[in-house]
């Protein structure tokens, strides 16, 4: 999947690999602009290979070069440049927090403050992770390297951010009943019902705990069904039906700011890569 060596690099492209419930990795080179302002709802994980990767992060413009690890808090906004004229190349990992929770066990999920970090501790933590996408991790390695990932992001961010008081137990009772019931117009009352938590102390606790609110989750994972469908060949209107939402231009709106270009704009970058 990795792109042949002495490949002039004269288009924007992205190659995206995703094992079955595993983590999304990608790899990825752009001439100038990257992506607009947009939010994920997992931890951004990555290395910049070549160039300067420049991007707005909680109030400034940052600079990640090689030797740095990025490290992008769930639901904060940025967006992604080059920083000079020479473009720059980079690998990503894409970390469902649920996976971090399931080794801190309930904790605030740990902050890197401005997005870059020279620590070692999470330099090495990060390294299975942003290997070449067509290396697949099997499944102790990606257990591992989580457990070991968790552990570097709560000593390097420090006193955790946030509420102390959670309840981890009724949030994942939540998480898991959107996960089943994603067809279905699910509200705040049916998670407090399926969750046995007062419905506004169970959303404080689900954005604490998950990065994201409830609703966020609910449209980040029919993004995650549309796009799976249009790389198997449907077609937008088609996939935006099957996913969840409501009609096409509907499923462009959220995607374009869940991602920061267009669906179209993203199927064309991963169609240059091959």
């Amino acid at each position: 999947m990795d792109r042949k060596k002495g490949q002039p690099d004269s288009t924007d492209w992205v190659i995206r690999s995703v094992q079955p419930g595993g983590i999304e990795r990608i790899e990825a080179w752009f001439g100038s602009h990257g992506y607009d302002p947009h939010r994920h709802d997992t931890y951004s994980i990555g290395r910049t290979l070549a160039g300067v990767q420049s991007f707005h992060y909680v109030g400034s413009l940052r600079h990640g070069i090689p030797g740095n690890t990025l490290v992008l808090h769930p639901d904060e906004l940025h967006d992604g440049m080059a920083g000079t004229d020479a473009g720059f190349r980079y690998r990503m990992a894409y970390i469902d927090p649920a996976m971090i929770q399931n080794i801190l066990g309930g904790e605030p999920l740990p902050f890197i403050t401005g997005g870059l970090s020279n620590d070692p501790r999470l330099f090495h933590a990060s390294e299975t992770f942003v290997q070449a996408v067509d290396h697949p991790l099997e499944a102790l390695e990606q257990q591992d390297a989580l457990y070991d990932l968790a552990m570097a992001l709560r000593a390097v961010a420090g006193k955790p951010r946030g509420r102390k008081r959670l309840d981890y137990r009724a949030a994942e009772l939540a998480r898991a009943f959107i996960l089943e019931h994603l067809d279905s117009c699910i509200t705040l009352e049916m998670l407090e019902c399926a969750s046995g938590r007062e419905r506004w102390s169970l959303s404080r606790d689900f954005r604490t705990l998950y990065g994201t609110s409830p609703y966020r989750f609910v449209t980040l994972r029919r993004l995650d069904r549309f796009r799976s469908l249009v790389v198997e060949g449907f077609t937008l209107v088609d996939a935006a039906l099957v996913a969840g939402f409501h009609d096409q231009s509907h499923m462009t709106r959220h995607f374009t700011r869940c991602y920061g270009i267009p669906p179209m704009r993203w199927l064309e970058r991963l169609r240059a890569a091959r």
